[in-house]
């Protein structure tokens, strides 16, 4: 930053938690969209030590912004260091420091977060002024994230559900990603689904508007934004507009090749607030709802916007081999806040992943649909393939529980239910993948 004007901004706020469980919440960057509402997904680039570098997606004002950050961690010191690799007018530069203090007379700590940016050459002092507003909008935001989720992680309010469903499917793993990637279709055919509309944004990144019939017989309007990575063969999720008692939603769907076909994993994650529960324990509370009655239509199929009409499953096969030999495009990084920006951020374990989400899996942008990586013996990506043996075919359903399981009597069994609710629609589309894949592969003409 020297030759340029330095902007300092430091904002505080005490926290009524002890100063480990704040620090822990900032360290663990991968699991921010859990807690904060902006960020949908980050990805760990690579990490050595207590060096970390991030790609973050984040969204605001009807845009997916994505941008590259790298942290250092000091836990001796409960500090975090970050800065970002790739300056975006009117920011030419931006680097900071999370860090933790006790509170005088030992209750509780200080939370601060300090940036330090420069201005690009030739902007105008009114973009360095919203420049700098916003940054500080971040970092009360950011702030007011860790009090909250640190403060009711003490009084035990949230809890996270971790939970996936998974099917062995005997059949090509492009239709199988090309059924999962064109949710537009799914109305019609997956029979929670009611009604859906998805929109994309740009190639790979989708924007999708469901009506979903929960078990409890209600129809639910909800919203999700999707990162498409054809060729890691992965579409990772955020419900930007979950229903109490969820407080948030992530999850990924992966298709995963061997020797003979794939197996399809639908993984969630789920922070739970428990005192958002309704009085009767139902879980359909909150949102838009509305009761159908028998015989109404669903809305017919929509067409994804980067697909051509028409476009079906025996075409997909019929390109793989054209696209085959395609290169991803390179990562077309858009500006956006990253980690060190002060937008909201929280997590509930210490620095990591436990299951190394999003760890060296960044060589691909999002795009829209290619072909799939070929079948191996692994799935490549040092994750271990989990789902209940022996059933029919291939299907499992593991909960993964965090923080007191998945659901029991100190929650009413709430957890379980909010388990099944979504385990249920992700089994249903699962299903219908399968049957997509084995009706793709019947209308292939015989050799």
């Amino acid at each position: 930053m020297s030759g340029e004007r330095v902007r300092r901004l430091r904002h505080s706020a005490e926290v009524a938690a002890p100063a480990e469980v704040v620090y822990a919440l900032l360290a663990d960057a991968v699991r921010r969209p859990l807690y904060s509402a902006g960020v949908v997904h980050v990805e760990r680039m690579d990490a050595e030590g207590d060096r970390e570098r991030l790609r973050v997606w984040e969204h605001a004002g009807g845009r997916v912004r994505c941008s590259l950050w790298a942290r250092v961690a000091h836990p001796g010191e409960l500090r975090i260091e970050f800065w970002r690799l790739r300056g975006e007018a009117p920011i030419a530069s931006m680097a900071g420091q999370w860090s933790v203090s006790k509170a005088a007379g030992g209750h509780g700590c200080v939370v601060s977060v300090v940036h330090e940016f420069t201005v690009a050459a030739g902007s105008h002092g009114a973009e360095a002024a919203r420049a700098a507003l916003a940054a500080g909008d971040n970092a009360r935001s950011a702030l007011r994230s860790v009090r909250r989720i640190a403060e009711d992680r003490g009084g035990s309010r949230q809890r996270v559900l971790r939970f996936q469903e998974s099917l062995r499917i005997e059949g090509p793993g492009e239709v199988v990603y090309d059924f999962l990637y064109r949710a537009g279709d799914w109305a019609g055919r997956v029979p929670q689904v009611r009604h859906v509309e998805l929109s994309e944004v740009s190639p790979g990144i989708q924007a999708v508007d469901y009506r979903l019939r929960l078990p409890d017989h209600t129809v639910r309007a909800t919203r999700s934004l999707r990162l498409c990575f054809p060729h890691a063969g992965r579409i990772v999720y955020k419900t930007t507009t979950p229903w109490a008692p969820v407080a948030a939603h992530t999850g990924e769907w992966s298709v995963l090749p061997d020797e003979h076909g794939v197996r399809v994993i639908a993984e969630h994650t789920v922070l739970l607030d428990e005192h958002a529960a309704p009085p009767d324990g139902a879980y359909a509370i909150g949102g838009q709802e509305s009761t159908e009655p028998p015989g109404t239509d669903t809305a017919p199929p929509q067409e994804s916007a980067y697909a051509p009409p028409g476009r079906s499953a025996t075409h997909v096969l019929a390109g793989v081999a054209d696209l085959s030999g395609r290169q991803e495009p390179a990562p077309g990084l858009m500006p956006g806040p990253g980690l060190g920006s002060g937008s909201d951020l929280g997590s509930e374990t210490g620095r990591g992943s436990e299951t190394g989400r999003g760890q060296g899996r960044s060589a691909d942008s999002p795009a829209g649909p290619r072909s799939m990586p070929r079948p191996a013996p692994k799935d490549g990506r040092g994750r271990t393939v989990r789902g209940s043996a022996g059933q029919g075919q291939g299907r499992g359903h593991r909960p993964v529980p965090e923080d007191g399981g998945v659901g029991g009597p100190e929650d009413g069994g709430m957890g379980e239910r909010v388990r099944d609710a979504i385990g249920q629609t992700s089994r249903a589309i699962l299903e219908q993948a399968a049957r997509h894949a084995e009706s793709a592969v019947q209308a292939l003409p015989r050799r």
